[in-house]
């Protein structure tokens, strides 16, 4: 990897004097600090690329490619495979969003396949079953699972291969067994303890993951994903699966029924867009955390980031300040705009943004950020350390289509309820709803709650230039602005890029950061406010980026996975 200016504590000084002072200087500050080496290579072809949160995933979809199939098409076989071999992460009784690019037209749509509420779910059938407070996992968390919709949904749109056969590879390995690894078994030892009797026999049998190496089936889940190959969303979300899941959730005390699974659909929508350093960046529009990343952005042109140079203690603190500016008016606003009024428009008014960024006081990190305006929720969105319960998935083919998609559960093991006669675990998504009155995410029946779920794209002229994803929560947003910086601003390949050390703002003064940001830095943080949780290795604490880079000139591809996760990006 290339050296990476990391100046020392003397441009923090320099910085925090003004932008010009650090324009100035900047170029003159002595380098202290080289990266070590990245830990895999850039994966590069000129036909087409994939990359997903398993390599078996990613072997999957490259098959897909090189038969003659299109990213759609490889996006449903990785997306099959991932729900079988990350179960703790995604699956069928999951949530899911993708942003796809036609090459023909350039064309740009978007998928919020993510589930609503039920018809019971109000605020009252939340206080008489005796919480105040939406609870974090079981039956009362369990929104209808959308993911499956989003596969058909997309596969009827733009997909060519059959939809049966693009979900045989996940069929084979949910019945004959996909190996257990290291990585694996420790995210079900760390992760499962809220899981029911029959999570806990197939995940944790004897109250421990399964040996390494051991073939992990879920058969079940395998006859569950035959009949959605066979008969599509109908096999889901009506007939005796449905009824099978409604009448589960029912007896655990949960508000779905199976009209609510009958009811379901997904929605096409129109990403946000915004421009940042010579790109057009797309994004899903709410019900998810979509805008915050483009406030980000916005804002992030107030500073002169390139100039305060990577990682440095200035550059650090002003994303994270910019961070909790963003999320502050996310938390007050963002929520389902079918059942809410959520004001894009004002949010990413960029002077309203250019306002808000100048709030950044260079001296001091702030524990208590205000939103821009409508008050302060008493409630807002938990900031979770849900680095384990997504994943992320990308393709680029041959015809210049691409996708960028993401699903989850949300928290590891989602709900913690494993439906035994379908092998279904059921996500927690709807923990995410809030029982706040008057708040727009407020629980309310055929409500799609708030959501963290946040595929990118980006376009150069109005062509595709880049998909870019990662799993992680709250992170997402963050990771992703670092990743783009260091990409676009910092020269680093996409595999570089994604492996330099991240922070994540976790809360108030609260920032996890990875050990390889140098001592001196950190101390400076330290010294403006900032609570430092810094953490040793490669962790999913800062989420799995991936993505996908065109290169015009060459008209190649080059494809990046992250060594935080088992991530793998493959190319032809």
């Amino acid at each position: 990897m290339k050296s990476v200016g990391v100046t020392s504590v003397l441009l923090l000084t320099l910085a925090f004097a003004g932008p010009a002072v650090a324009e100035a200087q900047v170029d003159s500050a002595p380098n202290t600090t080289t990266y070590a080496p990245q830990n895999r290579p850039d994966v590069r072809g000129a036909v087409g690329a994939v990359s997903a949160d398993h390599p078996l995933a990613a072997q999957a979809g490259l098959r897909v490619l090189q038969d003659g199939g299109n990213a759609t098409d490889a996006i449903i076989a990785m997306a099959g495979v991932l729900a079988v071999t990350r179960p703790h992460m995604n699956g069928v009784g999951g949530d899911a969003f993708g942003i796809f690019y036609d090459g023909a037209t350039g064309a740009v749509t978007a998928i919020n396949a993510s589930g609503r509420s039920g018809a019971l779910a109000t605020p009252e059938f939340f206080h008489e079953a005796g919480v105040d407070r939406i609870p974090g996992s079981g039956a009362l968390s369990v929104s209808v699972p959308g993911a499956v919709a989003g596969w058909v949904d997309a596969h009827e749109r733009f997909g060519t291969q059959s939809f049966a056969e693009l979900l045989q590879p996940a069929i084979r390995y949910a019945r004959n067994g996909f190996p257990v690894t290291s990585r694996l078994a420790l995210d079900f030892e760390e992760q499962g303890r809220n899981l029911n009797e029959p999570g806990r026999a197939l995940y944790l049998p004897g109250g421990s993951a399964p040996p390494l190496g051991a073939l992990l089936k879920n058969e079940e889940l395998a006859t569950t994903l035959e009949t959605i190959a066979r008969e599509g969303k109908d096999g889901f979300y009506r007939g005796p699966i449905a009824d099978k899941l409604a009448a589960f959730i029912e007896e655990e005390g949960g508000y779905l029924r199976a009209p609510d699974f009958a009811a379901h659909r997904s929605t096409w929508v129109e990403p946000l867009r915004g421009d940042y350093l010579g790109h057009t960046f797309v994004v899903m529009p709410p019900s998810t955390q979509g805008p915050a990343q483009l406030a980000l952005m916005e804002m992030s042109k107030a500073h002169p980031i390139q100039a305060l140079g990577h990682n440095t203690p200035a550059y650090l603190h002003t994303l994270i300040e910019l961070k909790k500016l963003a999320f502050a008016d996310r938390d007050r606003w963002v929520a389902d705009p079918e059942l809410a009024d959520v004001p894009i428009d004002r949010l990413l008014d960029p002077e309203y943004l250019r306002r808000r960024a100048a709030r950044v006081d260079a001296a001091r990190a702030a524990e208590d950020v205000e939103p821009g305006f409508g008050g302060s929720p008493t409630e807002g969105h938990d900031e979770q350390d849900d680095g384990g319960d997504t994943v992320y998935l990308t393709a680029v083919d041959r015809f210049g289509n691409a996708v960028s998609w993401i699903q989850s559960h949300y928290a590891g093991f989602g709900s913690g309820l494993l439906e035994p006669e379908t092998g279904v675990l059921l996500h927690n998504r709807g923990a995410l709803y809030t029982l706040e009155a008057g708040h727009p995410n407020q629980v309310a029946p055929g409500k799609r709650p708030y959501h963290t779920l946040s595929p990118m794209m980006a376009l150069r002229d109005g062509d595709f230039a880049f998909t870019m994803g990662t799993p992680g929560g709250d992170s997402q947003t963050q990771s992703l602005l670092q990743i783009v910086h260091n990409m676009l601003l910092f020269d680093m390949t996409p595999q570089e890029a994604i492996e330099a050390p991240r922070f994540r703002s976790t809360g108030g003064l609260s920032v996890a950061i990875e050990d390889r940001v140098p001592g001196e830095v950190l101390s400076a943080l330290e010294s403006l406010g900032h609570r430092l949780n810094v953490v040793e290795g490669w962790t999913a604490t800062f989420g799995g980026a991936q993505m996908i880079v065109y290169d015009p000139e060459t008209e190649t591809l080059t494809a990046a996975a992250d060594p935080r996760r088992e991530a793998y990006a493959l190319a032809y």
